[in-house]
């Protein structure tokens, strides 16, 4: 799977971890960074993982800053993006099964490595259901068209 990550500052740590993980288990890796612990701002690397996503040049995205919650509302802003912060495996299971989202956001200051591995490793083996699941996706999409987003 290709996957696009990116993280600010505060994730930086943690994003060059996960790398290495999904390049261990054979997933193309698309790094938007950052690149180094300096301060940035995380709105910048959640729209270059959800622009990657929309545009179709990655199949999924991870994202990563101090809380999760930053760059979660920063990649949910491109339109079809549905970027989950999830802090548990269960979190990441619910957020492919039933919400199909196509972006795992996770706070670095909230969950270690072992934690975080375990969260993505999910995430990326599970599937949406679709059925009844779609019909809810489907009004998300039409909140986003009625917002003109």
């Amino acid at each position: 799977m290709k996957i696009a990550i990116g993280s600010d500052h505060a994730g930086y740590e943690l994003k060059e971890e996960i790398v290495k993980f999904l390049k261990s288990n054979n997933h193309e890796v698309v790094d938007f960074g950052t690149c180094d612990s300096k301060s940035v701002d995380y709105p910048d690397y959640g729209l270059k993982v959800a622009e990657a996503i929309k545009n179709g040049d990655c199949e999924r995205g991870i994202v990563i800053c101090g809380t999760g919650i930053g760059i979660s509302i920063s990649a949910n802003k491109v339109p079809g993006i549905r970027a989950a912060l999830c802090t548990d495996s269960f979190m990441a299971r619910m957020s492919r099964e039933h919400n199909n989202a196509n972006v795992l956001a996770i706070g670095a200051r909230i969950v270690g490595l072992d934690l975080a591995i375990d969260i993505v490793d999910t995430w990326l083996k599970t599937e949406f259901l679709g059925d009844r699941h779609q019909r809810r996706l489907d009004k998300i999409e039409d909140i986003e068209k009625k917002y003109g987003r």
